[in-house]
């Protein structure tokens, strides 16, 4: 859990300096093809109306400190090589969004075989205290900003006068007397999910690591790139690319939450963990709750709509603390976004190795009124996720054809949160060769209402939550959150 003061300095003080920027690109005479236009399916084109998905990861190196000559000698280059022999096993991640005269003929992820096909790849140097920005304490999100690598938006009018770049990646050298470094990731959601990223990410780390391919490290190579196998029986494909060439605005500008906050209210970021024991308090805290008031058990009480449920409400609860929502908003509609994996829920086999999105969209609708009732309000909201996910459960493309609206309505809205990230995908178990990650960040949440969920890289079976709020609505967030966990443990 996230202490409750703000480190002195972090994102203040700390400076960020470019050495280098280059591209990456496969090896020569590869398994790439020559030329590969690989189409979007239903199942991308909603994810163009996402922003950059930009995850952060911060890696210790040994104790003895490390100078930045070696650094650039020995590290950099072995991260470097290893990036392009994991690139021709996902040649996507170095080719381009294109289309060639109409967009719902050909929209595609292009790739060349040739020196367009690469990555951009920016190293830094950064003299704030490695320590500090690897821990869990609050920090101020603007340092974090200038550790990703950026990447333009994607409009219609874009892609048709010039095809876009997919990922960007920036490795930042921390140096003495907490020699660590950082890979940030700069990705468009369309190109791929988290599953498919982190297989990605997996393939880099074994060739890493190993000098070579380790299966054991990258259980789920080769992928596979069979668009055939995603079937689309109900035309969903031109329904969507329809319907998202009719938005009014380009949908990046709706995520944000505020204007940017005054220097002396920069937003904070920081990450909450809820463990195994906490998530099962809580769980048992609900029925006890639905016992005292003769209600029955909300339909699904996992751990993941357990951890969002009360992560919902201490949002809520924070917001109107700080006079945040107006007597006028007092009532009416709020929503929660997320995504649930189609791997495992679409009635045919599509195989975990295959390259792309392959996840359903779940919005549940609560009345705000209702979240805000002192002791149901997490009842209010565990009923109105499990029931989304009970949706899903039963049916991943029941209603797909209303993704792209409801996401709107969702963005538009000042009454939404919505989820980045799944505790699903372990990617505290990524090893480039320097020991998993101390502590991983998603910088994209900064400005939006969105909250980050990984799996906890220290206690078993719990989900780390990421969020960034304006320094007094942390506080109250942390004062909640924690007197919540104390409830619960009654």
């Amino acid at each position: 859990m996230a202490p409750s003061s703000l480190i002195n300095g972090v994102g203040v003080s700390s400076a960020v300096q470019i050495t280098e920027s280059s591209y990456i690109s496969p090896p020569p005479a590869t398994t790439t093809p020559h030329s590969y236009s690989l189409p979007l399916t239903f199942f991308d084109i909603p994810s163009l109306q996402y922003p950059p998905l930009q995850p952060l990861f911060f890696f210790q190196l040994a104790p003895v400190p490390v100078s930045f000559l070696e650094f650039s000698s020995n590290i950099l280059p072995r991260l470097k090589h290893s990036l392009s022999s994991a690139l021709q096993y996902f040649f996507p991640f170095a080719g381009k969004l294109t289309t060639t005269r109409s967009l719902l003929d050909n929209l595609s992820f292009l790739t060349e075989n040739g020196k367009s096909d690469s990555v951009g790849l920016t190293v830094a140097l950064c003299d704030a205290d490695f320590n500090d920005l690897s821990s869990y304490a609050y920090k101020s999100a603007h340092i974090f900003q200038q550790l990703v690598p950026s990447l333009p938006t994607i409009a219609s009018s874009t892609i048709i006068a010039s095809p876009i770049p997919l990922l960007a990646i920036q490795i930042t050298f921390f140096p003495s007397p907490s020699s660590g470094f950082s890979i940030g990731f700069a990705s468009h959601p369309v190109l791929c999910d988290q599953r498919t990223f982190s297989n990605f990410l997996y393939t880099w780390a074994s060739f890493s690591k190993s000098g070579h391919l380790n299966f054991s490290l990258a259980p789920t190579y080769p992928a596979s790139f069979d668009r055939s196998v995603i079937l689309d029986s109900n035309g969903l494909q031109s329904i969507m690319l329809e319907q998202w060439l009719g938005l009014e605005s380009h949908p990046t500008v709706s995520m944000k939450m505020l204007p940017p906050p005054p220097a002396a209210h920069a937003s904070l970021q920081s990450t909450f963990v809820m463990g195994s024991a906490d998530i099962a308090n809580a769980k048992r805290w609900l029925q006890a709750q639905c016992d005292k008031l003769n209600r029955s058990y909300p339909v699904l009480l996992s751990p993941y709509v357990v951890t969002c449920a009360f992560v919902w409400t201490c949002f809520l609860r924070a917001q109107v603390q700080n006079s945040f929502v107006t007597k006028a908003k007092a009532k009416g509609p709020m929503y929660f976004g997320f995504i649930a994996g189609g791997i495992t829920r679409l009635p045919y086999q599509v195989s975990a190795k295959y390259f792309g999105n392959c996840v359903g969209f779940g919005r549940a609708v609560a009345m705000r009124e209702e979240l805000l009732k002192e002791g149901e309000g997490m009842l209010a909201a565990a009923d109105a996720i499990g029931k989304t996910v009970k949706m899903l459960d039963s049916d991943v493309l029941g209603g797909a054809e209303r993704w792209i609206s409801e996401w709107q309505t969702l963005i538009k809205s000042e009454d939404h949160i919505h989820v980045v990230g799944s505790p699903k995908v372990n990617l505290y178990e990524t090893d480039f060769g320097w020991g998993k990650p101390k502590k991983i960040e998603e910088i994209s949440i900064d400005g939006t209402r969105a909250i980050s969920l990984t799996q906890s890289r220290h206690m078993k079976s719990g989900i780390e939550i990421g969020l960034t709020l304006s320094n007094f609505i942390m506080d109250d967030f942390q004062s909640i959150f924690t007197q919540g966990l104390r409830v619960f443990a009654q």
